[in-house]
């Protein structure tokens, strides 16, 4: 893995590929072929046990992950190659510049903020439109959101994902470098589709349980960044983020709604500063700024991150 200067170049390529031109197309995107192998996986299996499902869903992870390292890995190999050509530095500034290509597609800061945008403008037209747009960000029935309702949801989802498209891909690419970060995402997009309740539950407890590990550190290294974007150390940060369902989550969202002085909730699950004000349209502004602010920040630890440290007697 490329650790210095390239390094940093790498991180630096990536982060600015996606503030200046976003997502890939579909068809190049690694994310949606992860999406669609395992929506392929899943949707021939029939009705089964418990611990045949918990079997079945743990191989078919345990498959993907191992192809996603694979395919990574490969790519890494064949970028090492090429910076390896020769004494000069060009081919390895060229090498970590094409690793920062192949690392955009495993986070989507620009996308998520656009979207969350998207809402707060949606709201400006219609309380129906305002829902419409939400159900892109959220997985819940938006149908019956009131406005307020519409924008906790958003500013929950802004924070959540500040975690899942771009902190915690950092995190595991600075770790374990390209494969790291897409070993992450598979674990990610495998939660997202298979770590639910209901038909599926027993299928996707091993990808929900991977997932939560994969997290935890970038969870809450996600709050502290938000912690230090708002200039703010809330007390009461841990009490608000055991309130919701997942182990990780709760920390970006109730830090975020500490910062904010906002009450976010989710009918009948939890409430979050639950003596906050209603979400405001000053409240979506105010978290995309404090929000693109952390994102700043975990793009300056990463790429600090990717230096050497040198200790001296």
């Amino acid at each position: 893995m490329l650790r210095g200067p390239n390094g940093v170049l790498t991180v630096l390529v990536a982060f600015a590929i996606d503030h200046i031109v976003g997502e890939p197309p579909p068809h190049w995107h690694p994310v949606v072929w992860i999406g669609r192998a395992l929506s392929a996986t899943r949707a021939p299996w029939p009705d089964v046990s418990p611990s045949s499902a918990f079997i079945r869903g743990l191989m078919a992870w345990l498959i993907g992950a191992a192809a996603s390292l694979a395919l990574a890995a490969m790519a890494c190999r064949a970028i090492a190659l090429l910076g390896n050509l020769g004494s000069m530095p060009w081919p390895k500034i060229i090498a970590a510049a094409l690793l920062g290509v192949l690392l955009k597609p495993l986070f989507a800061w620009r996308l998520l903020c656009e979207e969350v945008a998207a809402v707060e403008r949606a709201l400006a037209d219609s309380l129906a439109a305002g829902r419409r747009q939400l159900s892109r960000l959220v997985s819940r029935d938006t149908a019956a959101l009131t406005a307020t309702e519409v924008r906790e949801s958003a500013l929950e989802s802004l924070a959540e994902n500040l975690n899942d498209s771009l902190i915690a891909p950092l995190f595991w690419f600075v770790l374990g470098g390209l494969p790291g970060a897409a070993l992450y995402r598979f674990a990610n997009t495998a939660d997202a589709m298979w770590g639910y309740h209901g038909r599926w539950e027993w299928a996707g407890k091993w990808a929900a349980r991977a997932d939560d590990v994969l997290s935890y550190v970038p969870a809450r290294l996600t709050a502290a960044l938000l912690a230090a974007a708002a200039l703010r150390c809330p007390r009461g940060l841990r009490r608000e983020a055991r309130l919701t369902p997942s182990p990780n989550s709760g920390w970006p969202m109730a830090m975020l709604a500490l910062a904010l002085d906002v009450r976010l909730s989710k009918r009948g699950v939890y409430v979050l500063n639950a003596e906050g004000q209603g979400a405001a349209a000053q409240h979506v502004a105010r978290g995309l700024i404090i929000s693109t602010r952390a994102a700043w920040w975990a793009v300056a630890v990463a790429s600090a991150a990717m230096l050497p440290l040198h200790f001296h007697a």
